[in-house]
């Protein structure tokens, strides 16, 4: 009956035309209203509480972080100082997007943001150089999910922020993750590369000399990540003044190594202003919906029907993993991810598993679904950055590969736990 009901409240709301924000809470309202003896009260004072936390006011510093970086052009040079690098390859500067994907990564916590940045260096040059479209646009569009694993990652921020469980741990579940996704992703181009050498042009290797020389440009970003991850693993600062440290120093090196100006730099902040908004209209209605789940008990009326009906604890994962991909082909990663936890984390940590493998599982998901049609949003991204010269459809080609890679993560992350909680584990310990 509660499900039926709820159900019934959010198509309706959708329907309406309300966005999803407002659907989530209309719904969590109704439900509290009609099954909840007219408790709406307890929906405004979770969301005044959940606001109030301030923990949470690092999400739009880690939003501006981002576009501060993209306005001030720092991962050209980024791009610049890795591809002779990755040019002795046979996947060739494919292999420099996978790479500058995972160190822009490490500085911004949104995908589409570590997309778009890298996506405007490297697409033109990969194309004037004669790489094949579909593996240039699925290479960036796969590096580009990274942004959301490796720390500092906006998924990871706002799990930790509606679930209650540690950023720190979070941050550091995501590192080795992250690295080995990245590994994996470069082991398929190099063999793709070599099965299909007409699409992948060789790249004439320059000395090992001015190789390295080329590196050292890369102290701008070395200097950042020190920064906001130095500070907040050192426990010299909590995640919302390391993001504040990071945004600092991105501003610092965006006008004296980079192409910033005032100009720019203010319009990040509206920019950014915009990209909250409406991450915070999703959230509120996902506090909402929430209470009112809570207050109905669905997820303890759940856990005792599979206790009733003998399902096993992975049985309940592998199906929940398969709700995630059914709803990245309508939802982006944040919206999906704030509507299905109230259900979803009491749900799976009730059956045992870890709160920060789970956030780890759960961000991997959502990266799968920034690569699935026809709401990939990194898809969409590149399309626009190739200027309609490569479809969506081509896209979605181009990164099926990594969608199963990514899944094939998934699996890792389940077989192998310890990827995961190691690092959290031993500098918790």
């Amino acid at each position: 009956m509660s499900w039926s009901l709820m159900g019934l409240f959010f198509s309706a709301s959708i329907l309406s035309g309300a966005v999803l924000g407002g659907a989530l809470g209309l719904t969590g309202f109704a439900i509290l209203h009609f099954m909840g003896g007219g408790a709406t009260q307890l929906g405004v004072q979770a969301v005044f509480n959940v606001f109030g936390e301030f923990t949470l006011t690092a999400i739009p510093l880690f939003i501006l972080l981002g576009d501060v970086l993209v306005a001030s052009g720092l991962a050209g040079g980024v791009y610049q100082a890795l591809s002779p690098l990755f040019a002795r390859a046979r996947g060739g500067l494919l292999h420099t997007n996978i790479a500058v994907c995972t160190v822009f990564g490490a500085v911004s916590g949104s995908s589409m943001s570590v997309s778009a940045a890298v996506g405007a260096v490297a697409y033109p040059e990969l194309s004037r150089r004669g790489y094949a479209p579909r593996l240039v646009v699925g290479t960036l569009a796969a590096g580009g999910t990274l942004g959301l694993l490796i720390p500092p990652s906006l998924s990871l921020l706002i799990y930790g922020a509606l679930t209650d469980t540690s950023i720190g741990k979070l941050f550091l579940a995501g590192v080795l993750p992250g690295l080995l996704m990245a590994l994996i992703f470069m082991c398929y181009v190099e063999w793709s590369a070599r099965r299909h050498p007409n699409e992948v042009p060789q790249e004439q290797p320059q000395p090992w000399g001015p190789t390295l020389r080329a590196t050292l440009a890369l102290w701008p970003i070395a200097v950042l990540i020190l920064a906001v991850l130095g500070s907040l693993f050192a426990g010299i600062a909590t995640p919302t003044e390391s993001a504040a440290v990071g945004v600092a120093a991105a501003t610092l090196l965006g006008f004296t190594m980079g192409d910033l100006t005032w100009g720019r730099f203010l319009k990040t902040f509206m920019n950014s202003a915009r990209t909250f908004a409406v991450i915070a209209l999703v959230f509120m209605g996902a506090v909402i919906l929430a209470q009112s789940i809570s207050v109905l008990q669905i997820p303890q009326k759940l856990l005792a029907s599979i206790a009733s009906v003998g399902l096993s604890p992975l049985l309940m994962l592998a199906l929940v993993m398969v709700i995630y991909l059914l709803l990245g082909m309508v939802f982006d990663g944040l919206s999906m991810m704030v509507m299905t936890l109230p259900v979803v984390f009491p749900l799976l940590t009730g059956l045992g598993f870890d709160a920060v493998w789970l956030g780890v599982v759960v961000t991997m998901m959502i990266e799968i679904g920034m690569l699935t049609p026809p709401v990939g949003m990194n898809l969409f991204v590149l399309v626009g950055i190739s200027k309609g010269k490569v479809s969506l459809g081509d896209a979605a080609h181009g990164a099926l590969p990594f969608w199963l890679l990514l899944l094939l993560g998934v699996l890792l992350l389940t077989w192998l736990p310890g990827i995961a909680t190691w690092l959290p584990g031993l500098s918790y310990a």
